[in-house]
């Protein structure tokens, strides 16, 4: 009888097991659920959102010896708030959006300038949203952006978009901002927020990039020369003061926010050849070590003081080139620390006198100069950064060639 009832108990628990996770098991099923990929969001009329997701589609898991390409689908709702455009789509799809595997999110540059704080804290607080997707500010509009994005040497569009900031790391044309730094960059008092500066792919014109060396390195998103079948195109850093777009950096500058930021592997750049004053040289660079970084709060001006170490390969050399000989590759290397100088004294006096935003964090670097944390709000860092001088020094070793050495 014992035995009887023991039994019984099992199998009455198994049954209530059963019954209890059947449910959540077919509503957790691939089948039942939207996977997004990315998610746009423009300015819509009467102050309402124009939300569009990126779905990947069924064939996503099951062509994956193809070599077509993976169609996915783009819908839009228009609706008052983020929140309530997810809910409606969610009423629309038939099945339940699932966002923890949205790699991109995408604002157009309108919205931003008027501010998406509200937009980010909703993000931020949807437990599906990771805080590793990366945030992009469109000169376009944002859903253009995403229909326009075709990569060339990927099917499938998620992986593009997961691998597409790693560039960053080599050439310094674009960062990897991300929407959770972007968040702790909001609500932080030492620093400012930024973003990648997307656009469309322009036609170029017969003659771009012709008459100056230094075009291609000024250039911004829907600006640069590049020809081919992928519509959307990232270069650039969007700058924001707080919630909302304040400005634009170009190629080159965002290369010298990466190396203050030490955010850059190795990056190339063109410097005026000491020989001959109408000739540039390619240079490739590899930061030595991080950058050392003092600021001066003595003053409601602060004075902060910026100090990067380099060592430089020359990337472009002719037959008749004499860049193994020491006297030459000193006046290259005091010609890139020059060049350099004022490179990143420009963009540090931009950000600071026209956007007015602490994107580099150099705020961090003054806490230590304040006993208390009251005496940091005291004085107001966000606001006095706008008051900053500042002394770059660049020390840049440069070697000859990437491969040719002296015989």
């Amino acid at each position: 009888m014992n035995k009887f009832i023991r039994n019984l108990f099992i199998l009455t628990l198994i049954i209530i097991f059963i019954v209890a996770f059947s449910s959540s098991y077919l509503s957790l099923s691939m089948d039942n659920l939207a996977y997004v990929l990315a998610i746009s969001i423009d300015k819509a009329k009467e102050d309402n959102l124009l939300v569009s997701f990126q779905f990947s589609t069924t064939t996503s898991a099951t062509e994956s010896g193809t070599t077509e390409k993976t169609p996915t689908i783009i819908n839009s709702v228009t609706a008052s708030s983020l929140s309530t455009a997810i809910n409606l789509m969610n009423t629309y799809m038939g099945k339940e959006i699932n966002m923890s595997h949205c790699k991109v999110i995408i604002f157009s540059e309108e919205l931003a300038s008027e501010g998406i704080s509200k937009e980010i804290y909703t993000l931020i607080n949807d437990t599906q949203i990771r805080p590793s997707a990366n945030i992009v500010v469109s000169k376009c509009t944002a859903k253009s952006y995403i229909e326009k994005t075709s990569p060339e040497l990927e099917n499938l569009i998620s992986k593009y978009y997961e691998n597409f900031t790693k560039s960053s790391k080599y050439t310094g044309f674009k960062p990897d901002a991300t929407i959770g730094d972007f968040f702790n960059s909001l609500i932080c008092t030492t620093c400012q927020p930024y973003a990648i500066l997307g656009g469309l792919a322009s036609e170029p014109s017969s003659n771009q990039g012709a008459s100056d060396t230094q075009q291609n390195y000024n250039v911004k998103a829907s600006e640069s020369p590049i020809e081919g079948e992928n519509g959307s195109e990232d270069i650039g850093l969007a700058v924001f003061n707080k919630e909302k777009l304040v400005g634009e950096l170009s190629a080159l500058e965002t290369i010298s926010f990466l190396s203050i930021h030490n955010k850059v592997d190795r990056f190339l750049v063109s410097i005026p050849n000491p020989e001959n004053s109408n000739e540039y040289l390619d240079i490739y660079l590899t930061p030595n070590n991080s950058t050392s970084i003092d600021v001066d709060t003595s003053t409601s001006s602060p004075y902060i003081k910026v100090k990067t170490e380099f060592t430089g390969k020359i990337y472009s050399m002719s037959n008749n080139s004499k860049y193994l000989e020491p006297d030459v590759l000193n006046a290259i290397s005091e010609s890139c620390n020059k060049y350099l100088e004022t490179v990143f004294s420009d963009f540090l006096y931009k950000t600071s006198k026209e956007f007015k935003s602490d994107i580099n964090g150099f705020g961090k670097h003054s806490l230590k100069n304040f006993f208390t944390t009251q005496e940091y709000y005291n004085y107001n860092w966000l606001k006095n950064y706008q008051n900053s001088f500042f002394e770059v020094e660049v020390d840049t070793s440069v070697k000859s060639g990437m491969l040719i050495t002296e015989t």
